[in-house]
């Protein structure tokens, strides 16, 4: 737990990425990654120098027409004194049953971003926290250069004018096997994706190309990070 919340100081300190009297909203998917940030994040307004207000914000696609069970988060925020807001949404049966795409995870990330952006701003936050790691985003950056022939990634730091709102990756220095193992140690809640696409998407591609490439090339994610912070790409 330690060792996350060292990699979450860091990014935070680093990239300013919260101030004194923020309201910040952890987009909380129930994946282990956004757990581990919710969790972290709860621990961490004890002691961070700039004192902020800390809630919990699910958007349901409601994958089947059938509204996820999110009872374990729940419990999961009143233990740790987090206000938890869920947003049932139509973006499951829309997606898959109306338009039945073909390649749907676009316009479906799409689509939960702004159902997420408007239930955050509703609950009157400035930031909007997201549980991406080291790993997704050396997985963005490859995505990205293999398949549209560009160098990108997302940013650190993302103000969305149009909102008012403040994107923030804490866990940005931390690798996803940090976050599994803080939810593994500390016993934490995860809710399964019962998306139907889930497990074969071209993210997990990439991460398989990358996890191969390790074989022959020791830590290439921290690599290719680094390469992103001394050419500064996108704010890092």
């Amino acid at each position: 737990m330690q060792k996350l919340m060292s990699y979450m100081r860091s990014a935070m300190e680093r990239y300013d990425m919260i101030a004194a009297g923020d309201r910040v909203a952890v987009g909380l998917s129930g994946g282990k990654d956004s757990v581990a940030l919710l969790y972290a994040l709860a621990q961490m307004r004890v002691f961070y120098p700039q004192p902020f207000e800390l809630i919990a914000v699910s958007v349901d696609p409601q994958f089947g027409g059938v509204p996820t069970d999110y009872s374990l988060l729940e419990a999961l925020c009143s233990r740790i004194d987090v206000p938890y807001i869920i947003r049932r949404t139509e973006i499951g049966p829309i997606i898959f049953d109306v338009r039945k795409e073909k390649n749907p995870c676009s316009l479906c990330a799409r689509m939960r971003r702004g159902a997420l952006h408007d239930a955050v701003k509703e609950a009157g936050c400035n930031k909007l926290a997201l549980g991406h790691h080291m790993d997704d985003a050396v997985e963005t950056f490859m995505m990205n250069l293999l398949n549209e022939a560009r160098i990108g990634c997302f940013s650190p730091v993302t103000y969305l004018s149009r909102k008012d709102l403040t994107m923030i990756r804490p866990m940005v220095f931390a690798r996803e096997s940090d976050c599994a193992r803080v939810v593994r140690r500390e016993d934490l809640p995860v809710v399964k994706s019962r998306c139907p696409a889930d497990g074969e998407t071209e993210r997990q591609h990439v991460k398989e190309l990358l996890t191969s490439l390790e074989k022959d090339y020791a830590d290439v994610r921290q690599k290719i990070l680094g390469a992103m912070q001394r050419g500064r790409l996108n704010g890092f």
